[in-house]
């Protein structure tokens, strides 16, 4: 039997038994979703057959790629860039589903004394004493991070023992020794191996962002796009949001 008959019957069985064939979607996460979308969409994947390719990075990053053609099949970022790719037609403004919301947390190495960041003023004090302070420049979490310094009055200070990089986990930096704190959503502190959250931002300093999912205009597997976006919000998925360090959204 050659190998076009033999698809033939498979995709005849499949459909004999109301399935549809499997799907391959390309999802793009922001940074701080990564957790969690790693984790349902394994279970997505197990469940439904269906097999997901993930690019992982800065919701404004990849909000540029897509304005610059990068095709996708789902989309998980912020609310606002989603938002505003619905504004241009890039993404079906009847897929968009609120999914998770994260605070900004700060990091230690793991077995290091943990400071008090209880109020704006202790947080202020850990910030100055600490010898260097990672952060990105390019993520959300990092832009609010030195506003809320140039608020305190010590951007001077920070700028002075900054350890940044555009994205990618900045956790991985104190777990490294190459510095002593580290400043991100709470969502991607905790993955890191070799360090442990101090805790979120004191609420006076905090920003909590909601992170949305849709579906690309474009995309030629709207059955399973869509599956997955209702998946990511389904009971089984608030529980690995929750673990995750994440509330829903």
């Amino acid at each position: 039997m050659d190998r076009r008959m033999l698809a033939t019957i498979l995709a005849a069985l499949l459909v004999s038994l109301g399935r549809a064939p499997a799907a391959e979607l390309k999802v793009l996460s922001s940074n701080g979703t990564s957790a969690i979308v790693r984790a349902i969409g394994a279970d997505f994947e197990r469940r439904t057959g269906h097999v997901l390719t993930l690019k992982i990075d800065v919701a404004a990053l990849l909000h540029k790629e897509i304005e610059g053609g990068e095709s996708f099949d789902v989309a998980v970022l912020t609310r606002a860039v989603v938002d505003e790719l619905i504004a241009q037609g890039r993404i079906d403004a009847g897929t968009r589903a609120d999914i998770a919301r994260s605070g900004i947390g700060l990091a230690v190495r793991a077995g290091a004394a943990k400071p008090d960041i209880g109020t704006a003023e202790a947080f202020r004090r850990t910030i100055l004493a600490a010898g260097s302070v990672a952060y990105t420049t390019v993520g959300g979490s990092g832009i609010h991070f030195m506003k809320m310094a140039e608020r305190l009055g010590i951007a001077d200070a920070v700028k002075a023992k900054s350890r940044t990089q555009t994205g990618g986990m900045v956790a991985e930096l104190v777990a490294r020794g190459e510095a002593e704190l580290a400043v991100q959503q709470v969502s991607e502190l905790l993955p890191v191996a070799g360090v442990e959250l101090v805790g979120p931002f004191p609420p006076e300093l905090q920003l909590i962002t909601l992170f949305s999912a849709g579906m690309s205009a474009t995309s030629k597997n709207r059955e399973a796009a869509q599956a997955l976006i209702r998946f990511l919000t389904e009971p089984d998925a608030l529980r690995v949001i929750k673990a995750k360090g994440m509330e829903p959204g």
